[in-house]
């Protein structure tokens, strides 16, 4: 049976970007703050949830993927590909 699976081996695309982004926060959002957000926001879920997609054990859904980017006051283009809208002439910047 196929498997979709992540150039690197992975079942999501989002792991390394949602740590980085994760951690970028002043101060950084621990696994469980990030998920107190998210539960803020009505999405029910732990720790361990967000673990398990940082290591790549876990497929994200759209729905997922849309509240992890409201939780960490970003864009979905920046948990997916690392690349963020920047305001200065250029336009794109790798994060």
């Amino acid at each position: 049976m196929f498997k979709l699976k992540a150039p690197d081996g992975t079942n999501n695309l989002i792991g390394r970007n949602l740590r980085r982004l994760r951690l970028a926060h002043n101060p950084p959002y621990s696994q469980r703050r990030l998920a107190l957000r998210l539960q803020v926001m009505g999405y029910d879920v732990d720790n361990h949830f967000i673990r398990r997609i940082e290591n790549g054990q876990r497929f994200v859904t759209d729905i997922e993927l849309v509240l992890l980017a409201r939780a960490l006051d970003t864009t979905i283009a920046a948990l997916l590909d690392g690349f963020d809208t920047d305001p200065s002439p250029g336009g794109i910047t790798r994060i």
